[in-house]
């Protein structure tokens, strides 16, 4: 059976149709002014909403991209400034450290003044037992720096504590607050004699333990300074202790205890100095000093 063929029209008949609509198109509109009235309408009603819809479209995206362009150049801004207040955080916290070792500093050398008489090396506190005050605790000068057992150690204007332990580039101190420790001391206006004895219970309301205080005149009041007696096994004379509290008479009517808050600030030690000089050691029948 014959196939039939299919049936096509060349295209350079198509393109000239197209061509003879367009010119009698054109033709057209300029002999009639066709354009100038019912395209007109038309267009109205459909090309010129579409356009104003396309320009409302436009405008918003438009706003859109330059609020976006402003929200970056925000955000770049507030990391500007981020990094700078990091920055003068960081200045500022370094200034405020230099200022506290400065005024450590300074304490420690009218303290070295004050104690010139006695040779003194001055150590950084590298360690300490749990707890908030400094009852025991680590310098980071040792055997290797002079450093020996029952040395005094002084800091912020008085008495610190003593050395019991020491190695090569380190030494442990105990403090006068610690439980363990008990120091012949004196009023500084009348040498009436004391003890002044640790208890780390009593510091959590700043103060320490005045025993055995004999004041036959009845002179000591609250207020004044107590020192390191002259007849301490191991404590050099006249340092600095503290302040007299409180103070009552004992049951047995010849001595008085109370409280005694220190000149050190037990709660934030970091630099000492430490008394070179040992306190010449006298075996005498009385309580343990340490």
């Amino acid at each position: 059976m014959r196939r039939r063929e299919r049936f096509t029209i060349p295209g350079k008949y198509i393109l000239f149709v197209l061509t003879v609509l367009c010119v009698g198109t054109m033709s057209l509109s300029f002999l009639t002014n066709f354009d100038g009235g019912a395209l007109n309408v038309i267009s109205g009603y459909v090309l010129i909403p579409v356009q104003n819809g396309i320009n409302q479209a436009g405008g918003w995206i438009r706003s859109r991209v330059e609020n976006l362009e402003d929200l970056t150049a925000v955000k770049e801004e507030n990391e500007q400034l981020r990094a700078q207040i990091a920055e003068l955080t960081l200045e500022n916290n370094s200034m405020l450290q230099e200022r506290y070792e400065l005024n450590e500093l300074r304490s420690l050398y009218e303290l070295d003044d004050e104690y010139s008489s006695l040779e003194k090396i001055a150590a950084n506190v590298i360690g300490k037992d749990t707890g908030n005050w400094f009852h025991m605790f680590l310098i980071d000068k040792g055997s290797n720096d002079g450093v020996r057992v029952d040395m005094n150690v002084i800091a912020g204007g008085g008495l610190v504590g003593i050395v019991t332990k020491t190695g090569p580039d380190w030494a442990q101190v105990r403090s006068i607050i610690d439980d363990m420790s008990n120091v012949s001391a004196m009023i500084l206006k009348n040498s009436d004699l004391c003890y002044v004895r640790g208890d780390l219970q009593m510091m959590t309301e700043g103060t320490m333990q005045l025993n055995e205080l004999r004041d036959p005149d009845g002179e000591v009041e609250p207020g004044d300074k107590v020192v390191t007696s002259h007849v301490s096994a191991k404590y050099h004379k006249g340092i600095l202790i503290g302040y007299v509290n409180e103070i009552t008479t004992d049951a047995n009517n010849l001595t008085k205890s109370g409280s005694l808050t220190p000149a050190v600030d037990f709660e934030h030690l970091s630099t000492v100095l430490v008394i070179t000089d040992l306190k010449q050691q006298i075996d005498m029948d009385k309580p343990d000093e340490e």
